[in-house]
């Protein structure tokens, strides 16, 4: 059975979430690397509202998830996928037009080395963390 690495923040986790591990698992056994709280506040600018240990919890009670790891190599991806040896990265079409490569720290030529095959899976629309942070919010204010 193929190895299939995603990453990512999976903070308040969702049905589009779902939709995308239940596709990265129709390819193989999936293994996400989770960021750190600090990567998420470095790179944010805040911390994320579910922290690293709930989200891991989260993951792992997810049935199309085999195994977690943190991403301890914060901008650069390579460290964890070193030490997850995916036959496959998968990451979602709403990265399509913007530099994967260099937001992950590497190239073509060292997923080629290394045998990997980098996939997009169709992003679910019209669901997101940034969307149910937005819609919480202007409860809170409505309510007011």
């Amino acid at each position: 059975m193929k190895t299939v690495y995603t990453g990512g923040t999976f903070d308040l986790f969702h049905s589009g979430h779902v939709n995308f591990l239940r596709q990265c698992a129709i390819l193989g056994k999936v293994v996400v690397s989770l960021n750190t709280d600090e990567f998420i506040r470095e790179y944010k600018g805040n911390f994320p509202v579910v922290d690293y240990n709930g989200r891991r919890d989260t993951l792992l009670g997810c049935r199309y998830v085999s195994r977690v790891v943190p991403n301890t190599g914060g901008k650069d991806s390579k460290p964890a996928i070193v030490k997850v040896l995916p036959d496959i990265i998968a990451i979602g079409t709403d990265w399509l037009g913007k530099d994967y490569y260099k937001q992950m720290s590497f190239t073509q030529a060292w997923l080629d080395e290394r045998n990997i095959c980098l996939v997009y899976i169709p992003y679910t629309v019209g669901i997101s963390t940034t969307l149910i942070k937005k819609k919480l919010c202007s409860k809170k204010t409505s309510s007011l």
